[in-house]
């Protein structure tokens, strides 16, 4: 595996979790951008860096991403470990530069901590009684994956389509969080829940990790649905010779 690839996937995950998490802490602050500056941001941010990647490493950025790739027989099992070991990494960066990088003063008010240093989070209103499964929750986030999912698949990852499949991707990420954001975060990303989760439980909030079954288990299985059907739909070529 080319270092190159891994030093992409590093890149692109630490430039999603810096710019996402930024964004968040900011408007927690200016209330200026709103849910579509900050579904902008994120769809923006994967759409130029996934331009930038595609070439080199695909563009993944996204653990959930990268095994549906695998499933498909994109990827080697050795590249998708390659790429979970960059995109963690780069995401724990990214939280910590983000952290950095806010002014101190707005960390003591209503700055980044308010806004949970853009940890997604679950609305209480599906948050399971007595801690146990937020199983509405998880649905949400394999629904939301599994249209990022198949996009990748149709756009990026398909030969027969035409090459504009990271400004569709980003569009993607950037309607799942308009849907989805006040609910989950819309995370759709394990790797970017990941990295702010980590910087906020190690500065004591004891609850960071409560919900990590919606942004591991929903985001992987929502890419192995789209995965399976996807890989499910005949070649035009195929439907011809019929």
């Amino acid at each position: 595996m080319k270092s190159k690839a891994l030093l992409a996937e590093f890149l692109g995950t630490f430039a999603l979790v810096f710019v996402g998490m930024l964004a968040i802490a900011t408007d927690a602050v200016n209330h200026d951008i709103g849910r579509v500056g900050i579904a902008l941001a994120h769809g923006f941010t994967i759409a130029v860096m996934a331009s930038a990647t595609m070439a080199i490493s695909g563009g993944h950025f996204n653990p959930a991403v990268s095994f549906g790739m695998w499933l498909c027989k994109k990827i080697t099992m050795n590249r998708m470990v390659g790429y979970w070991f960059a995109q963690i990494v780069g995401a724990l960066a990214g939280a910590y530069a983000a952290d950095a990088c806010m002014p101190k003063q707005l960390l003591s008010g209503v700055g980044i901590m308010n806004a949970s240093y853009g940890v997604p989070g679950v609305h209480a209103s599906l948050s399971a009684a007595g801690g146990g499964l937020p199983t509405m929750a998880i649905f949400i986030e394999v629904i939301l994956t599994f249209i990022l999912m198949y996009v990748i698949l149709g756009t990026a990852a398909d030969p027969r389509s035409h090459k504009v499949g990271a400004l569709v991707i980003g569009c993607a990420v950037t309607l799942d969080i308009l849907a989805g954001g006040p609910l989950t975060g819309a995370a759709m990303n394990p790797a970017r829940w990941l990295g702010p989760a980590f910087l906020v439980s190690r500065q004591g909030v004891a609850a960071a990790f409560i919900n990590w079954p919606v942004y591991i288990v929903g985001p992987l299985l929502g890419a192995t649905i789209a995965s399976i059907l996807y890989g499910r739909i005949p070649d035009p070529e195929e439907l011809a010779k019929a």
